[in-house]
């Protein structure tokens, strides 16, 4: 297997094999994000991918779950990802499950079609950075994506049977920002009733545009007991009418929350009011990261 760079996968790929389909990350202008700043995006050639499934063909027995990386390989036209999750399908006939990251405007670009033609063909998750639900954070961040882009993304994907993983940033709206960000993320995901939602909570390394802003004091990070109010806010105005599996279990995040909503709503918030009442169940900074 060749790896370009650091490499990055969802939580929930942590023992998929993973391929390098594009490197970087198309967009890569987020503020707070530093994941590809130190790559110049390019699609591999098709022909080393596969060459690369093939040499983990041989190294490993058993592969049930292949992750496609870089930031957003849903990039590519569903001419090459085809010919990619075919050799998939050829060399690991016991895989389960194929998943990919996509950008909104990817997910956008391509018909319900195209999408239930590549779940068709093995793909069966779509990783998608909502960050926000609020317009106005969404610009201040650079997303390149707004509010309504995003549901309707969000959408298209669960409506051509793919499942939808999306995730969420607590404190991405800082102090002057943090009841619109709550508010408006919590009836985003009321409306586009995603499969599975993930929060993680904020944090930047040093080539993050917007660490420097906090360095020099133009965005205030909100505190511990300031980010589970507003994880209490956000959970408050979500009101799903399907299955949503809420995960906020990420290593940045301060308490570990898991459960599936609707149903484990009330039992999320009584967890949630318990630890600000009592902050030692809160994670030390120094065991934070991303």
């Amino acid at each position: 297997m060749r790896y370009e760079g650091r490499v990055y996968r969802p939580p929930s790929e942590a023992y998929s094999l993973i391929v390098q389909v594009t490197i970087g990350c198309a967009h890569n202008k987020c503020t707070f994000c530093s994941m590809f700043k130190d790559k110049r995006f390019r699609v591999r050639k098709i022909n080393e991918v596969l060459e690369d499934l093939q040499a983990a063909r041989q190294y490993y027995r058993k592969v049930e779950r292949i992750f496609l990386a870089d930031g957003d390989a849903l990039v590519l036209q569903n001419k090459d990802l085809l010919v990619i999750l075919r050799e998939i399908r050829k060399l690991f006939p016991e895989c389960q499950r194929v998943g990919i990251y996509g950008s909104p405007q990817d997910v956008l670009r391509k018909t319900e079609e195209e999408l239930a033609e590549l779940r068709e063909n093995g793909i069966g998750i779509v990783y998608i950075g909502a960050e926000s639900g609020s317009d106005k954070v969404l610009k201040d961040v650079v997303k390149g994506a707004t509010r309504a882009e995003i549901i309707e993304a969000v959408r298209k994907i669960e409506a051509s049977g793919l499942q939808a993983s999306v995730t969420f940033i607590s404190g991405l709206g800082g102090k002057k920002d943090w009841k619109e960000h709550a508010i408006e993320s919590g009836t985003m995901i009321s409306e586009m009733e995603p499969s599975y939602v993930g929060l993680l909570t904020l944090i930047t390394e040093p080539l993050a545009e917007l660490h420097d802003d906090i360095e020099k004091g133009r965005f205030e990070l909100l505190s511990p007991l300031e980010v589970l109010q507003e994880t209490e806010l956000m959970l408050e105005n979500i009101n799903v009418k399907k299955t949503c599996v809420f995960r906020s279990n990420h290593a940045s995040n301060y308490v570990s929350l898991k459960g599936d909503l609707p149903q484990d709503k009330r039992r999320m918030l009584d967890q949630i009011r318990n630890a600000m009442k009592n902050t030692d169940m809160l994670k030390d900074e120094r065991f934070r990261m991303l």
